[in-house]
């Protein structure tokens, strides 16, 4: 079994696992698991209000997610136009996505990753999967598997073996509705 397989079986059991990310590791879950999102705001100590980013390898994996009746034909194409890529895209939310993935909104924050590793994760698990900074609350994000194994070891089902995209920073988030930057890349 190789890491992937064994990340997909631990996303399949509903645990957590961590994984690199464009920028840096990230630890998600199912999306459509409440429990096992809430062991992942646990584990990491943060709020359930804040929601989580869904982070998937293609668009189509996104649309369960999102209501694009909500969106212009030209903000559909300025998202897309951007993926796959570092660009995270507050939409607007299906009435599927759990409150446990928006938190307090009505929208929620999507990214079709261009990191391999990532996009062959979710493919192989036919969805995309939540994405939040491997870390606890408060500290630097974690930037290499061993970080992630030594911060967040007691919490994981399954570590993905990789290196990050090489990007310094958490990746920029802008909102499909008003094109704003709402996080600098």
């Amino acid at each position: 079994m190789n890491n992937i397989q064994e990340s997909v079986c631990a996303l399949t059991r509903g645990e957590v696992i961590a994984y690199p990310t464009e920028g840096v590791f990230g630890v998600g879950c199912d999306p459509d698991n409440s429990s096992a999102i809430q062991k992942l705001l646990t584990l990491k100590q943060r709020s359930k209000e804040k929601g989580l980013i869904l982070i998937a390898a293609s668009y189509a994996q996104l649309l369960p997610y999102i209501n694009e009746d909500l969106l212009t034909p030209a903000q559909c194409e300025h998202v897309k136009q951007s993926w796959p890529g570092p660009v995270t895209w507050i939409m607007p939310a299906s009435a599927q996505t759990s409150q446990w993935v928006r938190g307090q909104f009505d929208t929620v924050a999507v990214r079709v990753t261009d990191h391999p590793l990532v996009q062959a994760l979710c493919q192989s698990y036919g969805k995309p999967i939540t994405s939040t900074s491997a870390n606890l609350s408060g500290l630097p994000p974690c930037m290499t598997a061993v970080e992630v194994a030594e911060q967040l070891h007691h919490g994981l089902g399954a570590i993905l073996e990789g290196s990050t995209g090489g990007r310094e920073k958490p990746t920029e988030i802008r909102d499909a509705q008003t094109l704003h930057i709402l996080r600098q890349g």
